[in-house]
């Protein structure tokens, strides 16, 4: 046989081989959905909590050093989690929380969003000031954008067009337009943008500023600030105000803001920027996530090592579970 058709052969082997993996995964554990449980990163310890759906912890197993940011795959059977001090993104699959594949060669990150294509994930690269996309299916890299200095929270517009990237030391917003791939635009913020949090209609985004204590909101049609707003729970003094994570209802009607060493999340009226109240919950108020029907509001508190849960209506803790150490990150399969 003449080395041209051996190769080819070969070629078509491993492709084979390959297609029959994927086949694989696709069929095996990992189509269980919609299972109720909830993730926790927990950096310090380098651990992931698991609670069931009645929020009890039902595991907690070791992952990679420092784990951060974490989001889920576009069919939600599988999760990933930024390993900051591995400098990779690890993947896991959603019902048996089994290592499933490695994004390797991702320095630093952080916070990530994927891309509605389902297969982009735009990773934000804290110690090396740069954004990097990478393909979750092949690993490979597609691209880097330069950013200011440690560089946070990540956000895709719902029509894909455009990816925000927070730069906590340069007090920045960069604008990354997908189709150019380049950044458009930097926009000036308050101190220490950290979260972003895009309305239903994607016309406002909203950016926690954590050294200012305020939200600012950017208009997405303009790039350009429109608002912000200031939150002073009774009995702390400004500087103790530091917000960081952001979430909107599906209905865009109220915000919920971690308010970090304030100890509080506030709740805002969207439309009238207006804090109806603020809910104590533990030190450190850090990472959000709501359940599907919104009733029940999870917090990661990051000095206290727990998770408070509120109840969405009465704006009260339910209970305060113990995690790991400096817990970051929240995911709930309930989608």
């Amino acid at each position: 046989m003449n080395p041209g058709n051996l190769r080819k052969q070969n070629g078509m082997r491993r492709a084979a081989i390959l297609t029959l993996v994927t086949a694989t995964l696709a069929v095996g554990p990992g189509v269980a959905k919609d299972t109720g449980l909830i993730f926790v990163s927990n950096e310090k310890s380098s651990t992931i909590t698991v609670l069931d759906a009645n929020d009890k912890v039902i595991r907690t197993f070791d992952t990679c050093a420092r784990p951060r940011g974490m989001h889920f795959s576009a069919d939600r059977t599988q999760f990933f989690v930024g390993c900051a001090d591995d400098s990779q993104v690890a993947i896991y699959d959603v019902a048996s929380q089994d290592l499933v594949g490695r994004i390797r060669g991702v320095e630093r990150p952080e916070t990530f969003d994927l891309h509605p294509n389902g297969r982009h994930l735009y990773i934000s690269n804290e110690e090396d000031a740069t954004a990097t996309v990478f393909d979750v299916e092949t690993g490979e890299k597609l691209g880097a954008f330069e950013t200011g200095e440690e560089p946070e929270g990540v956000q895709i517009t719902h029509d894909g067009k455009l990816v925000f990237v927070a730069s906590e030391a340069a007090d920045l917003v960069h604008v990354i337009d997908v189709d150019k791939r380049e950044v458009v635009k930097d926009i000036l913020v308050d101190t220490r943008p950290r979260r972003f949090a895009l309305t239903p209609d994607g016309r406002e985004l909203w950016v926690s500023a954590e050294l200012a204590g305020v939200v600012n909101i950017i208009d997405t049609s303009t790039l350009a600030l429109k608002a912000d707003i200031a939150f002073l729970p009774t009995g702390f003094r400004k500087e103790q105000v530091t917000p960081v994570d952001v979430l909107i209802t599906r209905d865009g009607s109220l915000a919920y803001v971690a308010l970090g060493r304030a100890n509080h999340v506030a709740v805002v009226e969207v439309a009238s920027r207006k804090v109806l109240d603020y809910v104590l919950v533990g030190r450190r108020a850090w990472g959000l996530a709501l359940t599907r029907d919104e009733k029940k509001l999870y917090v990661a508190n990051g000095l206290s090592d727990d998770l408070s849960i509120v109840d969405t209506q009465s704006r009260r803790v339910l209970v305060s579970i113990p995690v790991g150490l400096v817990p970051y990150g929240i995911l709930i399969d309930d989608h």
